[in-house]
């Protein structure tokens, strides 16, 4: 009891040594984990650190390989298709329409990792909203937020119900506009989608064409998003204005048949839209589908195929013609693909230009504007016979 005693006294009289000699360190604890809000947004590079942090979530390791971010989620969605073979390994579950049980890996992270970058977002804008920043920088730097949150909205709308044409009074994802511990009921499509168009328009509106990099939201990738948005829905006029402003309208600079062949890996293409930039030492390494999947000779996982099928509707000279034919495999492996190369440092496309024009094309034909619509088909057809022939 005595030694106890003692014990007592040595860190009492510690305490009030420490206390006397910092006060202001007890009386003003600082987090050595995170920032404070008003560290955040007290400043529009405050705000613009936040984002960057929040576009670098985009193309992280969210839980495992097929779970990792963005890419993992459009590539669950190529690889239900036709195109490509899957062997076995990650995406497997993905390639057999498996996986769909609530409380399986690709329902879950589809679910949670768009929700966890609407959170981001929410806190984006209410702090923006909040802050003491000039009404010029709230109101681009909101936009940019707008944008973010609508996108990812747009992702849980097409994964978790049937399209909007089907039937739009059916239930939806919930939606939030600030962080909640209590959940909302759901939605309905209808609704979703009319608060997806309104934070799309809005954020039109608001911001320019200047941007800090092209991971970063501007007038034109917001554009590109509610032309997506619009061609879902099925407003043709909406997805054709949309999509032409995503472009500029500039046909002759959007396209560059000629880096086809380089990997699909850098942010600068003239093409590229929206991507999400990595370095060696900033990277999501393994985790970046499709390149760490699809690339036939740098050492990785190198398990998606081509379906030979696909494969044949290219000519030899075809630009798009990134393929490589085994010449001893005759199975499911004789066709692959080097069109994404990868590398840590590969960055990872999110958005191009071409999109646009072939949602921009649709969009005129399904208004009945046939000529309009060839005319912009053929400009990329056109491009894309850079070696000199036809198609087959």
């Amino acid at each position: 009891m005595k030694n106890i005693v003692n014990y007592k006294m040595i860190l009492l009289v510690l305490l009030l040594a420490f206390t006397s000699c910092a006060d202001d360190f007890l009386e003003e604890p600082a987090p050595t984990e995170g920032v404070s809000e008003d560290v955040v947004f007290g400043s529009r590079e405050g705000v613009e650190a936040y984002i960057s942090g929040i576009n670098r979530r985009a193309r992280g390791q969210f839980t495992s390989v097929d779970a990792s971010g963005l890419n993992s989620l459009f590539f669950a969605r190529t690889i239900k298709g036709n195109d490509l073979i899957h062997g076995s390994s990650w995406w497997s579950f993905d390639y057999a329409n498996d996986n769909r049980e609530p409380t399986y890996r690709r329902t879950v992270f589809n679910w949670e990792f768009p929700y966890f970058m609407i959170n981001q977002a929410n806190t984006l804008i209410n702090g923006i909203e909040d802050s003491d920043l000039s009404e010029v920088d709230k109101r681009e730097l909101s936009g940019q937020g707008q944008a973010l949150r609508a996108f990812y909205y747009f992702q849980l709308a097409m994964e978790y119900q049937h399209t909007y044409s089907y039937d739009s009074s059916l239930p939806a994802p919930p939606i939030y506009t600030e962080l909640s511990l209590e959940g909302n009921p759901m939605s309905s499509l209808e609704e979703l989608y009319a608060f997806i168009v309104d934070d799309l328009t809005e954020a039109v509106d608001k911001l320019s064409s200047d941007r800090l990099g092209k991971s970063y939201i501007n007038k034109q990738v917001a554009s590109g998003i509610l032309a997506n948005v619009y061609l879902v829905m099925g407003n043709w006029a909406g997805a054709e204005r949309a999509a032409n402003l995503a472009y500029d309208g500039d046909l002759a600079g959007s396209l560059d048949p000629s880096s086809y062949g380089d990997g699909f890996a850098d942010i600068n293409n003239p093409e590229w839209l929206w991507g999400n930039p990595q370095t060696g030492d900033q990277s999501a390494y393994y985790y970046v589908a499709p390149s760490a999947f699809m690339d036939p000779i740098t050492p990785a996982y190198n398990n998606i195929f081509v379906n030979e099928n696909f494969y044949n509707l290219f000519s030899e000279t075809d630009a798009r013609n990134t393929f490589r034919v085994s010449s001893t495999l005759t199975d499911y492996r004789k066709v692959t693909s080097t069109k994404f190369v990868f590398a840590f440092d590969s960055d990872i496309v999110v958005m191009r230009k071409p999109e646009m024009i072939l949602v921009e094309a649709e969009a005129k034909f399904r208004q009945g504007d046939e000529n309009g619509a060839r005319t912009l088909l053929y400009a990329l057809q056109k491009k894309q016979r850079s070696r000199g022939c036809s198609f087959k």
